[in-house]
């Protein structure tokens, strides 16, 4: 006799599953709620209870943990002590295994969720289960993702399943139980707040994502890619978003695609981004949607053909026609307007159409290295506006000032060395990835062109030298905000004084490698 156990929390396919399993010749071995299911569709299927002589206890929490289950999976079949053992103790081999985990990470992210609803689903018997079979994979098939019950249960039909087939099956398992364990040590390590650095950054660090989809390529074409999200989808985010319109996404869309959408996510009001690798080259904030599209557009035409654009709020019928003689490659939004839809899908039928979900929380930013991964808290904090001092004799007037925010706002998004030119909550013209902070104030002032004259500047970092305001000046600029920190602090304030520009020091930086 050879058992088949089958306990999974997902039951998607579970019952038809069964029923090949059933043919091909094993008895069918169960749990609690997967025995109800299987034995109500009719399938002849024992308890393990009946198995192990041993009852359910405390609430379920023992079922499985038995010698009777863990001998009939490990027991290596070429082994004739390790044979000779289970017929000596009367113990049947378990040659499949079905199963799955309990929700945790689903569970854990209800904002009701208490510490004894996430305590009740960490799961204990099931990973023990689940890395046994795997263990013992050339003598047992284990079987963890409902999308694998077709082809394995073709496998069975014709025979069985090849080796490579379960070390594969193998494999996927290990990394089931890997990631299950990662979501429980997060969520036990990170208390709601906690900050202190021992409990971001243990000594032994796993992330957990989900496959999404395999990519076209990576970067270049001779590169292979694909696509992971945080919490299997369900944290939001441009790894999340659903595609309404257009042809696949590749790497370089969801780059440029998630600067779009963090880039206006992060502002208060009604905003609009346009992106070009990686770079925000048109960031507009205002109270009509589509006159907001209009301005982040008129930040660099040029730039914006073939570009990403991102919207905060849902896109109307009105911007969408707005959009209609410019071509874009992603548009990404939180939601439509059903006219809006239509609009742009008639506009192309390869326009990529993404509907994103807010991110319930941004966690951590990871970056490899060569060799390593390098680690940080995602940059999404609001800058204490108290600590910001004006530090020239002249007052930033009041539109000046809410200009200032938001080129500080969009400056932190730009990639270093960053410069900013805005105005009436626009840019108009922007320098970034520039090996000194000069080249950036060149590159801005001749994107502003005419409408230089009245903008006011952001840096990123602080200035090192009088040169930067200076070039802004003659430009016509006539205010900036910008870290403090530099040797020279004062010799760039009294420059601007002697310049009669306003400057704001805000005490910290935003850089964007």
């Amino acid at each position: 006799m050879a058992f088949a156990l089958l306990s999974p929390y997902d039951k998607s396919g579970l019952v038809e599953f069964a029923r090949v399993i059933k043919e091909a010749g094993y008895d069918l071995l169960s749990t609690g709620g997967t025995h109800a299911v299987l034995d109500g569709a009719g399938l002849p299927v024992s308890q393990v209870a009946e198995v192990t002589g041993s009852p359910e206890i405390l609430d379920g929490r023992v079922k499985t943990l038995h010698p009777a289950i863990h001998g009939g999976l490990l027991a290596r079949r070429s082994n004739p002590d390790h044979m000779a053992q289970l017929r000596e103790h009367g113990i049947a081999p378990i040659d499949i295994v079905v199963g799955n985990l309990y929700p945790f990470r689903e569970t854990v992210a209800r904002p009701e969720a208490t510490l004894d609803d996430a305590l009740e689903n960490i799961d204990i018997g099931g990973p023990a289960m689940l890395r046994a079979a795997a263990k013992n994979y050339p003598d047992v098939v284990i079987v963890v993702d409902p999308d694998d019950y077709g082809r394995v249960g073709e496998m069975l039909a014709a025979g069985g399943v090849p080796l490579e087939e379960r070390r594969r099956l193998a494999a996927k398992a290990f990394q089931h139980v890997a990631l299950y364990d990662t979501a429980v040590a997060g969520y036990l390590r990170n208390a709601p707040g906690e900050e202190e650095p021992s409990q971001l950054f243990p000594d032994e660090f796993t992330a957990g994502f989900k496959l999404v989809g395999i990519l076209r390529y990576g970067e270049n074409p001779h590169q292979s890619g694909a696509l992971y999200s945080r919490d299997g989808g369900n944290g939001g985010g441009i790894a999340a978003a659903e595609l309404l319109h257009g042809r696949a996404m590749s790497y370089i869309n969801y780059l440029d695609a998630d600067a779009a959408w963090t880039t206006v996510a992060m502002l208060p009001s009604t905003a609009v981004s346009v992106v070009k690798h990686a770079n925000t080259c048109g960031l507009a904030m205002h109270h009509d949607q589509t006159e907001a599209y209009r301005r982040a557009f008129a930040g660099d035409p040029v730039s914006a053909y073939g570009g990403i654009v991102g919207f905060n709020t849902t896109l109307t019928a009105e911007t969408a026609e707005a959009m209609r003689p410019v071509f874009y490659e992603v548009v990404a939004a939180p939601d439509y307007e059903p006219e809006a839809l239509e609009i742009l899908k008639k506009k192309s039928k390869n326009l990529r159409l993404l509907k994103v979900t807010p991110e319930s929380e941004p966690g951590l930013a990871l970056h490899t290295v060569s060799g390593g991964l390098l680690v940080q808290v995602t940059d999404r904090a609001e800058d204490d506006r108290s600590a910001w001092k004006v530090v020239t004799e002249r007052q930033p007037t009041e539109d000046e000032r809410a200009d200032l925010e938001f080129a500080w706002h969009a400056c932190r998004l730009i990639k270093s060395n960053a410069i900013v030119l805005v105005k009436d909550r626009a840019i108009v013209g922007m320098g970034a990835g520039q090996p000194n902070r000069v080249n950036s104030a060149h590159l801005a002032v001749r994107a502003a062109g005419d409408d230089a004259p009245g903008c006011v500047l952001a840096s990123d970092a602080f200035f090192p030298f009088p040169d930067t305001l200076e070039l802004a000046a003659e430009a016509g600029v006539t205010a900036a905000i910008s870290p403090s920190g530099s040797i020279r602090d004062g010799e760039v304030i009294a420059a601007a004084d002697r310049l009669g520009m306003a400057v704001i020091m805000t005490g910290n930086r935003h850089f964007l490698h």
